[in-house]
């Protein structure tokens, strides 16, 4: 990768239907931890995939082996956790810019070398990817045609994980979190033209602990008129884990695939 100056792996689903024709991409974001590997070992998400004709794209969650002091010091800091920002402090600034990796880099080494159709691409992810996958759809208006989110990470700005990611990666004035907090950007977000689907647990131990906070920003999409279906999953014991991912991704590549094929 140029943009992160290290060697990166993505997985990527082929449907059949790219075997004769250029077809919509899907872009996941995994959550801290992860690498490319967790979505696609145990999301099962390759049937509805099939069905609906859809490229699905799941790249690592931070640059790894840049031998920067600390990168490997905690699960929720530096390698595997790239929160999807563009890093602005030292010694990250290098090499942590996985928000540009993910919205220009990446979609661009897709689109060359597998038959996409570049205009048609949509973004989802759990937890971390899940703020992700809403912070990318917000910042950039028009770009991905849906997004959708498992258990995200909903105001950064509020919880320890993201005070802590945050601050370490963009300094400590709070204005600059703004800018990657999902909750934050509604607010701003020019139109309503933007279907968001929410699936949380009721069971997440991370909802009790406070890191997702899905109620300020459904309040704030409420507030600016973006249609948003958060659904909280209360059966079933749903808890952070691909369980409960692998339990619903047929209703998210569906939600997408009305878009992706409109």
């Amino acid at each position: 990768s140029a943009e992160l100056k290290c060697r990166m792996k993505f997985g990527i689903y082929l449907p059949p239907k790219a075997e004769t024709g250029k077809c919509p991409v899907l872009y996941w974001l995994s959550g801290l931890t992860c690498t490319e590997q967790n979505f696609i070992t145990k999301a099962g998400f390759q049937q509805a995939a099939a069905e609906h004709g859809l490229i699905v794209v799941a790249p690592d969650t931070s640059p790894r082996g840049c031998n920067i002091e600390g990168e490997d010091e905690s699960w929720d800091f530096g390698t595997g956790a790239g929160f999807y920002v563009d890093a602005t402090e030292d010694p990250w600034k290098t090499n942590y810019r996985m928000y540009s990796y993910i919205k220009d880099e990446l979609p661009k080494l897709i689109n060359a070398n597998f038959p996409t159709d570049p205009d048609r691409m949509s973004i989802f992810g759990h937890s971390m990817g899940g703020h992700g996958a809403l912070i990318l759809a917000l910042k950039n208006p028009g770009k991905y045609k849906s997004v959708s989110a498992f258990a995200p990470i909903c105001n950064p700005i509020q919880c320890q994980w993201g005070k802590k990611a945050l601050g370490g990666y963009l300094g400590s004035d709070v204005s600059k979190w703004e800018a990657y907090d999902a909750t934050q950007l509604v607010k701003a977000y020019p139109d309503s033209r933007l279907d968001i689907l929410i699936d949380q647990g009721k069971d997440d131990q991370f909802l009790s602990a406070g890191q997702l906070l899905p109620d300020n920003f459904i309040a704030a999409c409420t507030e600016q008129k973006i249609p948003v279906v958060f659904r909280l999953q209360q059966a079933g014991g749903y808890d952070h884990s691909y369980f409960f991912i692998a339990t619903f991704i047929n209703d998210h590549i569906k939600h997408h695939a009305k878009y992706l094929n409109a």
